[in-house]
């Protein structure tokens, strides 16, 4: 449980600085915290605050997964960050900007977030597959 949440500490706080420079850089359309003002949440609090919270849910959900996914070291983690990333950006960013069901719509859609995405989920796939290969191992002996 140990290596599960140093790994998903980390894939948080990678993935909230990728956040920040893609938006920074203008290379996603949308503000990574711009869902606190659409579902009112803390829209008076400081902006590291905001980043913090967003932070600590994408530990949660990091650690979701990362436990969730070990037990399906059958598939290759290549393919499955690979589907789930590309199935994750997809629809979040589909959501985010409101896009209509057209084949034009796709290039709206940010190539260096679903790459960041997708490394980072291959970071915790392949992490817990070692992890959980190993404890059995050991199991074993």
């Amino acid at each position: 449980m140990k290596v599960a949440i140093i790994t998903s500490i980390v894939s948080a706080l990678v993935l909230a600085l990728c956040l920040r420079g893609l938006q920074f850089f203008h290379l996603i359309d949308w503000n990574p915290i711009g869902f606190y003002k659409k579902w009112e949440l803390f829209e008076d609090s400081s902006k590291l605050f905001q980043w913090s919270f967003l932070t600590l849910i994408l530990f949660l959900f990091g650690l979701f997964l990362y436990i969730t996914l070990r037990y399906v070291h059958i598939i290759p983690a290549v393919l499955s960050s690979f589907l789930l990333g590309l199935i994750f950006t997809v629809t979040l960013e589909w959501i985010v900007l409101d896009l209509p069901l057209q084949s034009a719509s796709f290039k709206k859609l940010s190539i260096p977030f679903m790459v960041v995405v997708i490394c980072l989920l291959r970071f915790l796939l392949e992490t817990a597959n070692f992890h959980q290969k190993e404890h059995t191992a050991q199991k074993g002996n």
